[in-house]
């Protein structure tokens, strides 16, 4: 199974998310965890430090920490093989922003679906959709990339647009160096005015994150249900300020013909990737390229027509923290997910050759490339 509850995710590996934005902490339990593997708590730091909150001007000024701490399944720095539980303590809420309005629904907020699908909600930050879930994703995300960058996989991502403004080049070192994460310098100066114009009209902006793969074997995913750009686009579609994933050319390649979107093959590979790194679902070998289309924040300070729980219309306004443009800080949660898709889809396929073949980072995979293109 995929998910055996909302908030679980993973077949080999699996993860379940808990907490909620001004609860006591959010976490994350990691099951299918082999035993006796380094655990390096420190790296998985570094990445919720990349996510959390109050890095610059430009994003939520909420000051948490989120300082990670183990909570099982780790003895004297290795994996014991049973679930690992790792856990942040909530230290900054100030939950009275949202008393005004616990009557309201905030539009584009999942206020209004959630009160009406469970009866209950907790107005204080969203309570579970507040995109503070996604530490624990980045959480689990960064065991993963650990273990992938093992097998010579890297997964890193950046924002090529932001409000409209796309980004033409591609600088790797200036992504971590600016604090909207896009990669090209020259866009940058336009990038950033648009986030403070909408922020000082007390209301926000949206962007396009880009997630590369890279060093990928042939052969991860499988057909029909199991297709690894499809269970990329769940994963992606999963987080909640994301409405739109695409792959390779993604929509573009509506608009073209046969001729021109299909990517030529030669000895060495694809000639382009269009494509987006898979072919019926299944990695090629060469870069899986990942777009995600990130909405304007929800919770905006500018004045809106809403109704209360009674049906009756009324204005609002969202005090509070909140980012002008959630785009930089979802870049390291588009690439956690896309690391535990790919780490899941290796296991998976591993697990189901365990006893008659050798480990997937074991297999001769020239040879298989050369059978897949033959």
């Amino acid at each position: 199974m995929l998910f055996d509850s909302p908030s679980s995710f993973g077949r080999t590996f699996r993860i379940v998310t808990f907490g909620e934005s001004h609860g006591a902490a959010v976490g994350v339990v990691m099951d299918g965890v082999k035993p006796g593997l380094p655990f390096d708590l420190e790296a998985i730091q570094k990445e919720l430090d990349r996510r959390r909150p109050g890095q610059s001007d430009l994003v939520t000024p909420r000051n948490e920490a989120d300082r990670v701490q183990v909570l099982s399944g780790v003895f004297e720095g290795c994996t014991t093989g049973h679930p690992i539980a790792l856990v942040v303590f909530n230290e900054n809420q100030r939950s009275g922003d949202y008393k005004a309005i616990s009557d309201l629904f905030r539009p584009g907020h999942a206020d209004l679906t959630y009160d009406r699908k469970y009866g209950i909600r907790d107005p204080r930050g969203g309570g579970r959709s507040s995109g503070r879930e996604t530490l624990a994703r980045v959480a689990a995300g960064a065991w993963a990339r650990q273990q992938l960058a093992g097998m010579g996989v890297s997964v890193r991502g950046f924002n090529r647009e932001i409000a409209g403004i796309a980004g033409a080049s591609v600088d790797w070192a200036f992504v971590e160096s600016n604090p909207l994460r896009v990669a090209d310098p020259g866009a940058f100066p336009a990038q950033r005015a648009a986030v403070e114009s909408a922020l000082a009209d007390g209301d926000s902006v949206g962007g396009v994150c880009e997630v590369w793969i890279e060093g990928l074997p042939v052969g991860l995913g499988d057909p029909a249900f199991g297709k690894l750009d499809g269970l990329l686009a769940l994963a992606c579609m999963s987080i909640g300020a994301v409405k739109g994933v695409e792959l390779g050319a993604g929509f573009e390649s509506a608009r073209r013909r046969g001729s021109e979107n299909n990517d030529p093959l030669g000895p060495d590979g694809p000639l382009k990737n269009d494509a987006g790194g898979t072919l019926g679902g299944i990695s090629t070998g060469a870069p899986v390229v990942v777009r995600l289309a990130v909405k304007p924040t929800s919770s905006i300070s500018k004045t809106q027509k809403t109704i209360d729980r009674d049906g009756h219309a009324a204005d609002i306004s969202t005090k509070g923290r909140h980012d002008p443009c959630i785009a930089p800080r979802i870049v390291p949660v588009a690439e956690a997910m896309c690391a535990l898709v790919v780490y899941d889809a290796w296991l998976t396929q591993q697990a189901l050759r365990e006893g008659s073949v050798a480990p997937l980072a074991e297999w001769d995979w020239q040879a298989i490339e050369e059978i897949f293109r033959g």
